[in-house]
C-alpha cells in the first residue's frame, strides 16, 4: 500500500485533525441513514493506503468541500478508483496544483517512496514535454480562495527563488533542498490556492515555475533522481499555466541536463531540440547556447562527431549574441566560461585533447562562481592528465578540492571521485598529495 498524500496534503489544508475528520465523516453519515463509528485510529489508516468502505469516500468529499467551499473529488484526495480514467477535474490547472503541493508535503515529511522513487524513462519522462509544448494552452488560470494574492507576494516568491539559487550555488542542493522544500510548503502553496485574477495568476505560476525548478535542482544535486524529474515536470505545467515559454525551455536544459547525467542521450537530444524549436522567440542567447553545447555532449557520446561538432558552432555562435541585463533570472547560470567547459567535455568525449583542453583552460580563465568553478577545474584536470601533464593535473585538482570546500552537493562528489580516480591510476608521485587532500574532503558525510 502506498501512502495516501493527496488526502493528508487536503487535510492539512482544511484545517482538520484526524479525530476531527472522523467525527465529521460519522454526522455526514448519520444525514445519510448510516450508523458509522470512526475514530482517528481509521483516518490513520486512511492516510497509510486503505480505502474506506461503501459511502465513506464520497462523505469525506462532502465533508472537505464544505470546509474549503470548492468541489472535492475522489481524485483529489486519492480515492479515484484504480482503472478508471480520472474525473475531468482532475486534468485541469487545480487538480494539477493539489496534487504538486501533495507532493511537497511528502518530501517535507521525506516519506521514504517519494524520496527513493526512480526517475521514470520512455512515454512518462516525454509526455509532459510533449504536452508542454502543445495545445491546448491554459485559456483562464484565475482562482477564487480564500487568500487574496497581491504582486507584493509574487515580488516575494520572486526573491526566494534568487535566495534559494545562490545557497545552493555555495552550499550545494544537499544543504538547501530542506530550506526551499520547507517555503514552498509554508508559503507558496497557501498562494496557489489563494484568490487570483488570470494576469496575476500568470506572473504566479511563472514564480512559482522558477521556484519549483531550483527545487528540482537540489533534489538532482542530492541524488534523487525520481524527485527532481517530477519538480521538473512541474515547473514545466506551471510554466505553461504562466504562458512564458521561455521559462519552459528553461526547465527542458535542467531535464537535458538530467537525461545526460542518466545516459539517455537520444532524450537529451530530443528534448533540447523540443525548447529550441517551441521556444521560438522567446529563447534567449544564453540559454539556446546552453542547449547547443548540450547537445553536442549528448552527440559526442553516441559517437556522433559531425553533428556534435555542428552544435559547438551553433553554442558558439549563440554565446556571442548574450548581453548581460537582457537575460531573465534563470539563466544567470550561463556564466562567461560555461559553454567552453561543457565544449570541452564533448570535445573530451570526441578525442580531441588539444582543443578540449584549449577550452577548459578558457573556462577556468573566466570568473565564475563557487560551484562551476569546482566543474571547470575539475574538467582541466582530468584533461591535463589525459595528456600526460600529471604535476599540472595534481595542482588544478588541489585548487579544485579547496574550492569544494563546505559545499554538500552529490554532484560536485561525483566529479572530486573521478579526478581522484584519475590521479590514482596516473602513478606519479606529484598526485598522492591532492589524491589525498580529496580524500579529506570525501571523508566528511552528508
Amino acid at each position: 500500500m502506498q501512502p495516501n498524500t493527496l488526502l493528508d496534503a487536503i487535510l492539512d489544508e482544511a484545517g482538520i485533525s484526524h479525530a476531527g475528520l472522523a467525527a465529521h465523516v460519522n454526522q455526514a453519515g448519520r444525514g445519510r441513514g448510516l450508523a458509522l463509528r470512526y475514530e482517528h485510529t481509521a483516518v490513520a489508516r486512511w492516510l497509510k493506503g486503505q480505502r474506506p468502505r461503501g459511502q465513506v469516500p464520497d462523505l469525506i468529499c462532502e465533508v472537505l468541500a464544505a470546509r474549503l467551499q470548492r468541489p472535492v473529488t475522489l481524485d483529489d484526495i486519492g480515492l479515484g478508483l484504480p482503472g478508471e480514467p480520472a474525473a475531468p477535474h482532475g486534468t485541469t490547472l487545480s487538480g494539477f496544483v493539489e496534487r504538486a503541493t501533495a507532493l511537497w508535503r511528502s518530501d517535507e515529511q521525506q516519506r521514504p517512496h517519494i524520496l527513493g522513487a526512480p526517475a521514470v524513462t520512455g512515454t512518462p519522462a516525454v509526455m509532459p514535454v510533449w504536452e508542454w509544448e502543445n495545445p491546448p494552452e491554459d485559456v483562464d488560470v484565475s482562482r477564487g480562495g480564500r487568500h487574496r494574492v497581491s504582486m507584493a507576494d509574487i515580488d516575494m516568491l520572486r526573491a526566494a527563488r534568487a535566495h534559494y539559487e545562490q545557497m545552493y550555488r555555495k552550499a550545494g542542493g544537499v544543504a538547501t533542498r530542506t530550506r526551499i522544500v520547507g517555503f514552498l510548503n509554508s508559503e507558496t502553496a497557501p498562494l496557489l490556492r489563494g484568490s487570483y485574477t488570470d494576469a496575476t495568476g500568470r506572473q504566479l505560476h511563472r514564480a512559482t515555475g522558477g521556484l519549483v525548478a531550483v527545487a528540482g535542482i537540489c533534489a538532482y544535486d542530492s541524488d534523487a533522481h525520481g524527485l527532481a524529474q517530477r519538480y521538473f515536470h512541474q515547473a514545466l505545467r506551471l510554466a505553461k499555466a504562466s504562458g512564458d515559454r521561455g521559462l519552459g525551455a528553461y526547465v527542458i536544459a535542467l531535464l537535458v541536463n538530467q537525461s545526460l547525467f542518466m545516459r539517455e542521450y537520444r532524450q537529451a537530444v530530443a528534448f533540447a531540440e523540443a525548447a529550441l524549436r517551441a521556444a521560438g522567440r522567446q529563447i534567449t542567447p544564453a540559454l539556446a547556447s546552453d542547449l547547443y553545447a548540450m547537445q553536442a555532449k549528448a552527440y559526442a557520446h553516441l559517437g556522433d562527431g559531425s553533428s556534435a561538432l555542428s552544435c559547438i558552432r551553433s553554442a558558439e555562435q549563440a554565446a556571442e549574441r548574450i548581453r548581460r541585463g537582457h537575460e531573465p533570472d534563470e539563466t544567470g547560470y550561463v556564466q562567461p566560461g560555461l559553454v567552453n567547459v561543457q565544449v570541452a567535455e564533448a570535445l573530451l568525449s570526441l578525442g580531441d585533447l588539444t582543443a578540449a583542453r584549449e577550452h577548459a583552460e578558457a573556462a577556468v580563465d573566466n570568473p565564475a562562481h563557487d560551484r562551476g568553478r569546482v566543474h571547470r577545474l575539475g574538467m582541466l584536470s582530468q584533461i591535463e592528465l589525459r595528456q600526460g601533464n600529471a604535476d599540472k593535473a595534481a595542482v588544478t585538482a588541489v585548487e579544485m578540492a579547496e574550492r569544494a570546500r563546505g559545499m554538500e552537493s552529490q554532484r560536485l562528489r561525483d566529479r572530486l571521485r573521478a579526478v581522484r580516480e584519475h590521479l590514482v591510476a596516473s602513478g606519479c608521485a606529484g598526485t598522492a598529495e591532492a589524491a589525498e587532500l580529496i580524500d579529506g574532503a570525501l571523508r566528511v558525510p552528508l
